[in-house]
């Protein structure tokens, strides 16, 4: 079986095991060789002090300066070899003639005073290493004085250095205990370090998790929202394609500080929230999107920040147009209900054989209609805004309630980044709540006064009502998601999208409204969108 082929966990106990035994092979020599040196140390330690106390006797001192005519030295000495267990101790006298040596035949010769025990001659002390007749060693020098402090002669006391051989015969019964527990222990920690990899992979091998890895890649960047990831240095640790794409980003963004490359995502205010915050529309650039951000927390702890945004949500774009599409359906068919009624007065004037008067009604209706439409239409510069306002005044004439349009109106051309979907939303919206309002009114005509005003800075869109009003318990909570007074599916939406548009756009809403008289709002949209610090 091929290397490549092995389970992980047999993967990491082999090289678990091999770093082990190499760090046991690398750390046995370092030791050995301290030992050695050590061993070195001890044996230079142990000669010096014998050549010292050697050089001290007062017997030896005085037959080396008298010459030691009968070779009394080489017992004294002999006598000290066998009490400090030295290998061997020479005594020399200035001349260099030999007055003691472990071999007898060379007593009475001469040393060779050589480079090495020079100093000795001139009352050094010192431990010189050597390679002698006894093997390798080491050997100490002092020098013998007499009483008037004269230097007589030499004390050498050499000692032989087990070789390294020997050091590992005496450590080798240690050196097999640290050896077995130190592998035995390396290759069960490793198979249970192995194992919990394993584990925490979800039992996994690597080729396994890379395929995964490179699956989850290739889906991540397929994705069509836009998703970043940022860590609580700021840093970017995440970017799909969809968002280099979106944001019109160039560079390798990962690593680098958000600031740096995106400066307007807001995502770094969630590591300062540490709270999510959703559907929230606002510019990246010249670029409208619509942000879901969510701090990443461990442990109780905020450790990062996750974006998922789109240039605009499939969500809003629809509610958008079903916005749109609704208002029309609700017109048509407020049209189609007065048309009934319209047709049934003509056919009932026909049968009582009042034909002037019902061409005489007909005319009157036309040129209503007409009337309607040609004022409209002199004053508001777009077709769907148009419909939706005669649509409107359709819808209030079927519901007993009187909807005006300020003569003052005007509306020549959309706002930066405001869309005729925007303020079919806004415009059909107002109104319908404007109706909603008037509904359990009862006791006083039903009205509404609607006023479009637009000049170079802003447009101005107003509705007023004497309906029921808004209670102020209530008032602070109108533009939240899924907030309404009706008890009805599908309600509380169509304020939040207004409120949505207006903040996305840089506007303002005002709203005034006293329980029992009515409610009064004004959203005033700049024509230029401000940039947001």
């Amino acid at each position: 079986m091929r290397l490549d082929n092995w389970p992980i966990r047999w993967k990491i106990t082999l090289l678990a095991f091999g770093i082990v035994l190499f760090s046991l092979l690398m750390g046995t020599m370092i030791l050995i060789g301290k030992i050695v040196t050590v061993k070195v140390e001890d044996v230079s330690d142990r000669s010096l002090l014998i050549a010292k106390v050697t050089a001290q006797i007062p017997e030896i001192k005085r037959l080396v300066e008298s010459g030691d005519p009968n070779r009394v030295v080489q017992k004294l000495v002999e006598q000290v070899r066998a009490i400090y267990g030295a290998d061997y101790i020479v005594v020399v006298n200035m001349d260099g003639v030999r007055l003691s040596h472990p071999l007898e035949n060379r007593i009475g010769t001469r040393f060779p005073i050589n480079q090495a025990a020079k100093p000795a001659f001139a009352e050094h002390v010192y431990v010189d290493q050597v390679q002698g007749d006894l093997g390798d060693g080491v050997r100490a020098y002092a020098p013998i004085m007499n009483d008037e402090h004269q230097q007589v002669g030499v004390v050498m006391v050499g000692n032989t250095v087990p070789p390294l051989i020997a050091i590992l015969h005496d450590l080798s019964g240690e050196m097999v205990l640290i050896l077995s527990l130190t592998l035995f222990f390396g290759i069960f920690g490793a198979y249970l370090l192995a194992s919990h990899i394993k584990q925490q992979t979800f039992q996994l091998e690597p080729q396994e998790l890379a395929r995964t890895i490179d699956e989850r890649t290739a889906a991540f960047h397929a994705i069509h929202e836009g998703i970043i990831a940022i860590d609580e240095q700021e840093r970017i640790t995440v970017i799909n394609e969809a968002a280099k794409r979106m944001l019109k980003v160039h560079v390798e963004a990962v690593g680098e500080n958000i600031r740096d490359v995106i400066p307007d995502t807001r995502l770094p205010e969630i590591l300062e929230l540490g709270y999510p915050l959703y559907n929230r529309q606002f510019y990246i650039g010249d670029t409208l999107i619509v942000s879901n951000r969510v701090p990443i927390q461990v442990k109780g702890k905020t450790k990062g920040a996750l974006a998922i945004f789109q240039d605009k949500t499939d969500v809003t774009r629809m509610a958008e147009e079903l916005t749109g599409v609704k208002s029309f359906v609700d017109a048509l068919r407020a049209k189609n209900h007065e048309h009934s009624n319209k047709l049934h007065t003509i056919a009932g004037l026909i049968q009582l054989g009042k034909d002037q008067e019902a061409l005489r009604y007909i005319f009157q209706l036309d040129e209503e209609q007409e009337n309607v439409a040609h004022y409209i239409g002199d004053r508001i510069q777009d077709v769907n805004l148009m419909g939706l306002l005669i649509g409107k005044i359709s819808r209030a004439k079927e519901l007993d309630i009187t909807l005006h349009i300020d003569p003052y109106s005007e509306f020549r051309r959309f706002p930066q980044d405001v869309t005729y979907h925007d303020l079919v939303i806004i415009i059909g919206n107002l109104i319908e709540n404007a109706f909603d309002g008037l509904a359990e009114v009862t006791d006083r005509e039903k009205k509404i006064d609607v006023s479009i005003v637009q000049d170079d800075s802003y447009v101005i869109i107003e509705t007023d009502d004497n309906g029921i009003g808004i209670p102020e318990e209530v008032r602070r909570y109108i533009f939240e998601k899924g907030f309404s007074t009706k008890q009805k599916d599908e309600r509380g939406i169509g304020l939040y999208l207004v409120s949505s548009i207006v903040e996305r756009s840089g506007g303002e809403i005002e709203v005034d409204s006293s329980a029992g008289f009515g409610t009064w709002i004004r959203v005033t949209l700049p024509m230029e969108r401000k940039e947001e610090e």
